[in-house]
């Protein structure tokens, strides 16, 4: 509901020049579908209005630090490979074959975190809390939106799998 242009535009506009960037959603759109959406396209975070300009200023201060600290991490990172699959990190890309997709940075944070503890049963509380800082439940709905994202990203190789664990985490299979 920006004057020329929508968030949801922005953001992919955004995405598109630099996908470091850190990027909060602060919106009067309260539907879980719009939510949704803007993380989906790449949001870190969706605030809805009303919204506490403390955990306002608190979140941008983390998205900063964070983002901040895993740009200096991927730049200093060598191309990894996983199963079938090539991540560089000078771009954010993550290929198979032919096949490229531009990954966001909550993505790259996400796959990493997985590749990192693969084959190991992961609490979802962990996961929350080493990429979001806390354990709520619309953080939890987001974290659910990246893991769908990645799971359609790594279809491309049969080995390479995110199951659910019910009522406890996910397991980041590699064969």
């Amino acid at each position: 509901m920006l004057p020329n242009l929508d968030g949801f535009s922005l953001v992919k506009a955004i995405r598109d020049k630099n996908p470091h960037i850190p990027v909060i959603f602060v919106s009067a759109r309260v539907h879980i579908q719009d939510k949704l959406e803007g993380l989906q396209l790449g949001g870190d975070d969706y605030i809805f209005k009303p919204f506490s300009i403390e955990e306002l200023l608190l979140k941008v201060s983390i998205f900063m630090r964070r983002s901040q600290s895993q740009t200096e991490t991927l730049v200093a990172h060598e191309v990894l490979f996983f199963g079938k699959f090539k991540y560089n990190p000078d771009n954010m890309e993550l290929s198979c074959g032919n096949n490229i997709h531009k990954l966001t940075a909550r993505e790259v944070e996400l796959l990493m975190y997985f590749v990192k503890n693969k084959n190991k049963l992961i609490p979802r509380r962990d996961i929350l809390i080493a990429l979001w800082g806390k354990d709520d439940y619309f953080l939890g709905r987001s974290l659910d939106v990246f893991i769908s994202r990645l799971r359609k990203f790594l279809s491309a190789d049969p080995n390479i799998k995110i199951e659910n664990i019910p009522r406890v985490g996910f397991k980041f299979v590699l064969e």
